[in-house]
């Protein structure tokens, strides 16, 4: 299969949707996401692929984020990916040869391995360089993600119909509201 093949977008969280970095407090956690790659959220719905977020941890602001953004698959303290893309991919009727996926460390070679279309950063460890197809120019936390929602987008001939709805979508919505989800 080819990236004109994929029906669904999966990603890691930490190392690919933020810079890797966790900052606590003995009440807190901090994780800075990117607004680009919120944008690209919404492009990727606009261009009718679906997006999941598949995490080892189990982070409150991940799942806050993932709600701003309407991550239809949110999936936290996962440490075997590959299961949890199958359990999924069942549950969607897919193939994993279906699917995309942007992975970062080690945890995540398995199912980048599996998986039609395999995506990292330059942040990567290098066995995960190995086991990818691409290597985005943006770093993890600086725009990545959106970069693989319009790389798959485009070459699936439906990047300029989402940007359209896209603009469509937030001129609609101008007037009405101020839920603005990236």
């Amino acid at each position: 299969m080819s990236i004109q093949d994929i029906r669904l977008l999966l990603t890691d969280v930490d190392g690919v949707l933020t810079n890797g970095k966790v900052y606590l407090s003995d009440e807190s956690e901090w994780i800075q996401f990117d607004i680009q790659d919120g944008i690209g959220h919404r492009l990727a719905a606009c261009g009718d692929l679906p997006v999941g977020w598949l995490s080892g941890r189990v982070s409150k602001p991940v799942a806050t984020r993932a709600k701003h953004l309407k991550v239809p698959y949110l999936m936290q303290g996962k440490l075997d990916k590959v299961m949890a893309a199958e359990k999924l991919c069942d549950k969607l009727d897919l193939k994993l040869s279906e699917v995309a996926y942007i992975g970062d460390d080690i945890i995540d070679i398995p199912l980048l391995e599996a998986v039609g279309f395999a995506a990292t950063v330059p942040y990567g460890r290098v066995e995960v360089k190995k086991a990818s197809d691409y290597m985005t120019e943006a770093q993890a936390g600086d725009g990545a993600f959106r970069e693989v929602v319009e790389k798959i987008l485009k070459a699936q001939g439906k990047w300029a119909k989402a940007v359209e709805k896209f603009h469509q979508i937030n001129r609609e919505n101008s007037e009405t509201s101020n839920d603005v989800y990236t």
